[in-house]
């Protein structure tokens, strides 16, 4: 069984594709990096897969699962655009209350150990409005890991990371890739995305151009992607 099944999927706003017929699978233990200019349909792709958005035609599957299902979705962590993240709440009072949404036992210590891997225990009591947009993906990247899923979703998920903070979402994906677990990453920091990726798939104004294995070649030159098979 796939960790993830898209199976012609279409999604329109009034008479606009924003995307149009979008097939492939990804299995589990895979990275695939979604790859795609600005306005090419990846954060609208990635909000159908983890159940946020529906789809105008076709569905995507999970494990097996309909996306838009609970139990489906408390398998999926996401970093998203300001997904999950409260701005009233502290650091802390974020992270405890998705801990407790997981029904994770000892919700208090799982947040605190989370904040101290992505190096905000310094800042926990701070009202998250007030933080930087580093440390609000630094707060989002701990809320996505924190519940240990199965399958992530990431929409840019180093933008505005410093290099430490870069390095260290590199080490959680590795991790999680080497216990088996399944990534896709949406991200227009292709060196980034290359060196986890195992598969590729670029979006071009909402179609699928292209899908299948990282190459050497693309590891080599992250632009080769996009010279081969067109603009996106």
């Amino acid at each position: 069984m796939s960790a993830l099944a898209v199976e012609a999927v279409w999604k329109f706003y009034g008479d606009y594709p924003a995307l149009r017929d979008i097939r492939f699978s990804v299995e589990r233990g895979q990275c695939i990096a979604l790859l795609g200019r600005n306005g090419a349909g990846k954060t609208t792709l990635i909000r159908i897969l983890a159940g946020l958005s529906r789809p105008t035609k076709g569905f995507v599957r999970l494990f097996g699962r309909d996306a838009g299902e609970r139990a489906t979705r408390a398998q999926v962590g996401i970093i998203g655009h300001g997904i999950g993240i409260y701005d009233e709440l502290s650091a802390l009072e974020n992270l405890k209350l998705f801990a407790g949404l997981y029904a994770l036992p000892s919700p208090a210590r799982v947040a605190a150990e989370w904040l101290e891997r992505t190096g905000l225990d310094r800042v926990k009591d701070g009202l998250v409005r007030e933080f930087s947009r580093g440390m609000r993906q630094r707060l989002a990247v701990a809320r996505a890991f924190l519940h240990n899923p199965q399958l992530l979703l990431l929409d840019e998920p180093f933008t505005a990371l410093d290099d430490r903070a870069i390095a260290l979402l590199q080490g959680l994906l590795r991790d999680a890739l080497h216990e088996g677990r399944t990534v896709l990453m949406s991200t227009h920091q292709l060196r980034e995305a290359m060196e986890l990726a195992t598969h590729v798939a670029l979006i071009n104004r909402g179609r699928l151009a292209y899908t299948g294995e990282r190459s050497p070649e693309m590891l080599a030159d992250p632009g080769y992607l996009y010279r081969v098979h067109g603009e996106a």
